[in-house]
C-alpha cells in the first residue's frame, strides 16, 4: 500500500487560500510557529522513545530540518518587517488531532507518528497551494521557497509512517491510519478559517 499525501480525504478550500493570501504576514507568523513546533515534536519522540534506536537519527534530521525551516521563515519575516508575536492562538487542528491519541505507550507511539504524518501531508497540500498562488514575477524567491517546502513536507509525512512500520504490524498501522484520516477530514472541515497553516 502507498502511504502518501493521497491518503488525505478532503482538500483544503479556496476560501482558506484567499484568507492566507489576503493576510500573508499573519500567515508567516503562524507558519514560523508551526515550524518551531514541528522541530520540537520530532525531538520529543527522541526524548520519549529513546529505545527506538533505529529511528532516532532520522528524527534528529527532521528536527534539524524543521528548525532550518523556522530560520528561513524568520528571515522572510525580517525582510518584510514582520515580528514574531509574543503569543499565538491555540492551534485547534493540532489540539483535536492530539485528542485522538490513545494513552498506552505503544498505542501513543503509533498514534503520534500517524498524527505527525497527517500534519506533514496537510502542510504539504497547503504549502503547494500557497506556492501555486504566489506570483513568480513579484517574488520568485518566496515562490521557490514554498515549492521546496511542500516537497519536504511530503517526504516527512512518508517518513513518519515508515517509522511506525518499522516497529508495529502493518495491519495495525493501516487500520489506525484509516481511522485517523477520517477524523482529520472532519476536524479540518469543522475549523474556523484563518490566515494560518491550520
Amino acid at each position: 500500500m502507498e502511504y502518501d499525501i493521497n491518503m488525505l480525504q478532503v482538500a483544503s478550500s479556496q476560501n482558506w487560500l484567499e484568507m492566507v493570501m489576503g493576510d500573508f504576514d499573519s500567515f508567516l507568523q503562524d507558519h514560523a510557529d508551526c515550524e518551531r513546533k514541528a522541530s520540537a515534536m520530532a525531538m520529543s519522540f527522541v526524548a520519549k522513545f529513546p529505545d527506538r534506536v533505529e529511528i532516532i537519527p532520522e528524527l534528529i534530521d527532521i528536527g534539524v530540518e524543521e528548525l532550518q525551516h523556522f530560520k528561513q521563515v524568520y528571515k522572510i519575516m525580517e525582510k518584510r518587517g514582520v515580528h514574531l508575536p509574543e503569543g499565538m492562538a491555540k492551534d485547534m487542528y493540532i489540539k483535536r488531532l492530539v485528542n485522538l491519541c490513545r494513552s498506552t505507550k505503544e498505542e501513543r507511539f503509533m498514534d503520534r507518528l500517524i498524527l505527525a504524518s497527517l500534519v506533514e501531508w496537510r502542510g504539504c497540500e497547503r504549502f503547494k497551494m500557497v506556492a501555486d498562488a504566489l506570483d513568480v514575477d513579484k517574488d520568485p524567491d518566496l515562490k521557490r521557497f514554498y515549492q521546496l517546502l511542500w516537497e519536504s513536507e511530503a517526504r516527512h509525512g512518508e517518513s513518519f509512517i515508515d517509522m511506525a512500520l518499522r516497529y508495529l504490524p502493518e495491519k495495525d498501522v493501516e487500520s489506525r491510519l484509516a481511522y485517523m484520516v477520517e477524523e482529520e477530514a472532519k476536524i479540518l472541515q469543522g475549523l474556523e478559517l484563518r490566515a494560518a497553516l491550520h
